[in-house]
């Protein structure tokens, strides 16, 4: 079976281009279940072992582990796509997963800053940079900065571009960092994005994001020369090391800056591309449209917003109606 599990990640890899982040959890869910099945020192169950009360045994697990559905829900649809591709190798008459019943999920709307909290939060942003700048003249006038000083400053240059790119384009912070300079048209105001399962897009970017990445393209030049790297180095976005930043990364800038602001927001990369979508919307732009500039490859996982902007639509009725 272990063999098995290798030949679909690979088939995942090769066949189905998956990012390295869906192959990890593939493989952990995978590697969860035979453990489940086997200690680690132990050979697991052969394949024609597999049925679908062993399966829903290994939820009831799960459940008694107390895992949200949401976790439970994407182990299993782990194992129906490995069962599947154990069917289509014709090493299973039939999938096992397919007759267990996934748990039934909480329907979330995502929680969302009104447009003005938004564009607050990065205008403080440009006038911490302008702030930055001027302290900076200002010291050079008596001493040259410190080398922490001057890695802050380019720093907040760099951070401020990523945010500003994050809420124009509606990017997931995959595809942000995965964001080469070939794949920025500066001309046109436009991104070439590589989306889930390597699904390119084209998406445009206002001027507000224009603007903080012309002021990016210095300090990316600065930060590459101070690593000592070649300025052929692809990435957009790179650290003080002259590296491609990480997603985790760009998490922990987010939060760096949301902490500055308001510490009572809860402000993640994701949550800027929910805010792009649910004021696209509030603005009446059209739902097709903005499954396209997401990348959603079904209308049903854009509709969510629609509930967001009814949502806040009752919030609003309920607050200023005499008679709500």
């Amino acid at each position: 079976m272990r063999e098995a599990i290798e030949k679909f990640l690979r088939y995942l890899r090769d066949e189905r281009n998956a990012s390295p982040h869906t192959l990890r959890n593939y493989r952990g869910d995978l590697e969860q279940f035979l453990d489940y099945l086997a200690p680690p020192t132990a050979t697991p169950p052969s394949l024609t072992q597999m049925d679908h009360r062993l399966i829903r045994e290994y939820l009831a697990h799960l459940h008694d582990q107390r895992l949200e559905k949401t976790s439970v829900a994407r182990k299993l649809a782990a194992l129906r796509s490995f069962f599947k591709f154990c069917v289509r190798e014709g090493w299973l008459p039939q999938n096992p997963a397919r007759l267990v019943a996934t748990p039934r999920l909480p329907k979330r709307i995502p929680a969302v800053l009104s447009a003005e909290q938004i564009n607050a939060f990065l205008d403080s942003l440009l006038q911490l940079e302008t702030a930055s700048d001027a302290a900076a003249e200002g010291t050079r006038r008596h001493r040259r900065p410190g080398a922490d000083e001057e890695e802050s400053r380019l720093l907040l240059r760099r951070d401020r571009a990523i945010l500003e790119l994050l809420y124009a384009a509606g990017l997931r912070v995959s595809e942000l960092v995965g964001l080469n300079l070939e794949d920025v048209d500066r001309n046109e105001q436009m991104l070439r994005v590589r989306g889930k399962g390597r699904k390119e897009r084209v998406v445009p970017y206002g001027a507000k994001a224009q603007q903080a990445l012309e002021r990016y393209w210095p300090v990316r030049a600065e930060l590459l020369c101070k690593a000592r790297r070649s300025g052929e180095e692809k990435a957009v976005f790179v650290n003080y090391q002259g590296r491609r930043l990480t997603t985790r990364s760009v998490g922990r800038i987010v939060k760096k800056y949301v902490r500055l602001v308001n510490r009572n927001w809860d402000l993640h990369p994701h949550a800027l591309r929910h805010a792009f979508a649910t004021h696209l919307l509030a603005d009446g732009a059209d739902l097709r449209a903005i499954q396209e500039l997401l990348g959603h490859r079904s209308l049903s996982t854009t509709q969510k917003y629609t509930h967001a902007s009814i949502r806040h639509l009752l919030e609003v009725y309920d607050k200023a109606h005499p008679r709500a």
